[in-house]
């Protein structure tokens, strides 16, 4: 697992939905199993959904009742610019699909015109074939501050981030492999 320098740098779909951002991460893994193999598994993520196949545990000691599947659901897999994309049962912990191109990205974001929280944030999660068969499954979080202490509380969230989205690039790999 690990980004490469052009992957850090370059440009990802989504990025333009924060032009400023304090702080991006860009975070990568590469998957034996073709995009179409991959997709799938980022359609039907979230809260009430597929779950974010990382620290289940982890997740519901904080009460978002988050449970990974283990499958593709059918039922879940139709996903478009707009929907809600739940982290926890209550409404306020939303985010919209801003992006979506099936079998190649999902773009998540806090909703445009939202006065919540001292920071915006955006989450794209971009496929990219090999020539070899694999895909590079890219993760970007890009966070721009609303408050001047914001970047201090964007730091800590970014810690428990890196832990949480290492488990859940591992856990969409084992999964989109056929191991999970």
């Amino acid at each position: 697992m690990g980004c490469h320098p052009a992957e850090a740098g370059g440009g990802l779909p989504g990025d333009h939905f924060l032009s400023a951002a304090g702080l991006q991460s860009t975070r990568a893994i590469t998957i034996e199993a073709p995009a179409g193999a991959v997709w799938p598994w980022l359609a039907q993520m979230g809260q009430g959904r597929g779950g974010l196949y990382s620290y289940d545990f982890l997740e519901n000691l904080a009460g978002l009742d988050i449970h990974s599947a283990d499958r593709i659901h059918p039922e879940w897999q139709d996903i478009k610019v707009g929907d809600r994309f739940h982290l926890a049962p209550a409404a306020s912990a939303d985010l919209e699909v801003g992006l979506v191109a099936p079998g190649n990205a999902v773009v998540l974001r806090v909703p445009p015109g939202s006065s919540s929280g001292p920071f915006d944030f955006s989450w794209a999660f971009v496929l990219r074939p090999q020539s070899d068969g694999t895909t590079r499954l890219l993760v970007r979080e890009r966070y721009a501050n609303r408050q001047w202490w914001a970047r201090c509380l964007v730091e800590a969230v970014e810690v428990a981030s890196f832990i949480m989205s290492r488990r859940m690039l591992h856990g969409i790999r084992c999964r989109a492999e056929g191991n999970g």
